[in-house]
């Protein structure tokens, strides 16, 4: 608030209310002797500009104060505090101001100046008042505005998962290796239908929902695995490391297969080069590393998975998704959400 730019102004309006105010209670003998109108004014407009003007510088520094603290101690407070000091700045000032326009001796009367930082006092608790509700408004704007984005994004990581794994040429490759594979090994043929079937219902189960169990997610895979393996043969190794503690966090949906899906999309898959990738979680976080062997051709894409992936989890725990690119490897690491039973 303090650095609206109409402060100036909201200042001239406080001045002047509070002009209105004294004369209607007091008159013009604020002090022990009549004060002309335009000086009692202009002392009444020193002490609100100064306030506000010293309010201001402080909460431009604020977020290095509130560190500074620790951040055991929240800011609207520390601003408060240290406003109280500039109420009493901007008195003394007012008040040394008036004596001068005045014509009187500069010399120190403890009656005079306690009238000018009571006012001072009673002008700054309304003014971080008013801050305190604008503060907590913009908060509750930001937050909506962030929902709003997240709702965005989610959707359109949805989209990606689902366009990954439901479009024709997700269909043709299961329908292709499944026709090769009905006549070689029926019990193998009628697993690939189940899982196939496991997977389509992960998806459809999950597109409504922002977070799902880790133990959803990792069932789901397993069936995605099944299908990949099927597809690429020897030449996909994939290996889970799951601590069993990890369990209790929850994911967003489809994350680990964007992930996996990633790789495979922009790395070789084959005999003389198969692709190695390693699921891990353990200490509250989960990573999908790959061996780097870049395609030289490279497929398009609409580069939002990545992005996505990291829009959604900033909202979810507030903490970043970790992509590291090395000579030899590819790993993103993703923290997994832990939510309160009560």
């Amino acid at each position: 608030m303090f650095r609206t730019k109409y402060r100036y102004l909201l200042i001239l309006l406080l001045a002047t209310y509070s002009l209105v105010n004294i004369l209607f209670v007091v008159g013009d003998r604020l002090f022990d002797f009549t004060v002309p109108v335009p000086v009692l004014f202009g002392l009444l407009l020193v002490v609100v500009l100064g306030i506000w003007e010293l309010n201001r510088l402080i909460d431009h520094h604020l977020d290095t104060l509130y560190q500074r603290f620790a951040g055991k101690i929240h800011p609207l407070i520390v601003l408060f505090i240290l406003s109280q000091l500039n109420a009493m700045i901007a008195a003394a000032v007012a008040l040394a101001a008036s004596y001068l326009v005045l014509g009187r001796e500069l010399t120190w009367n403890a009656a005079h100046y306690t009238l000018v930082v009571a006012f001072g006092f009673r002008v700054n608790l309304f003014l971080n008042c008013v801050n305190a509700i604008w503060y907590f408004v913009d908060r509750y704007r930001v937050a909506e505005l962030r929902a709003e984005q997240f709702e965005k994004d989610s959707i359109e990581a949805q989209f990606e998962a689902l366009r990954n794994q439901i479009n024709p040429h997700f269909l043709f490759n299961c329908l292709n290796a499944l026709s090769n594979l009905v006549y070689k090994d029926a019990d193998t043929s009628a697993r690939f239908i189940a899982q196939l079937s496991n997977v389509y219902r992960y998806l459809l189960y999950s597109q409504e929902r922002k977070i799902v169990s880790l133990q959803a997610e990792i069932d789901f895979i397993d069936s995605y695995l099944f299908l990949l393996k099927i597809r690429f043969g020897d030449n996909l190794s994939i290996v889970k490391r799951i601590a069993t503690d990890v369990y209790k966090f929850h994911i967003a949906p489809a994350t680990l297969q964007m992930l996996i899906e990633n790789a495979i999309k922009h790395n070789i898959v084959s005999g003389k080069a198969p692709l190695r990738i390693n699921i891990t979680a353990v200490d509250g976080s989960i990573s999908v590393s790959n061996n780097l062997q870049e395609k030289h051709i490279k497929e398009p894409s609409a580069r939002v998975g990545l992005k996505n992936i990291q829009k959604r989890y900033e909202f979810l725990s507030g903490k970043p998704v970790e992509i590291k690119k090395t000579d030899n490897e590819f790993i993103v690491t993703v923290p997994l959400v832990e939510v309160d039973p009560s």
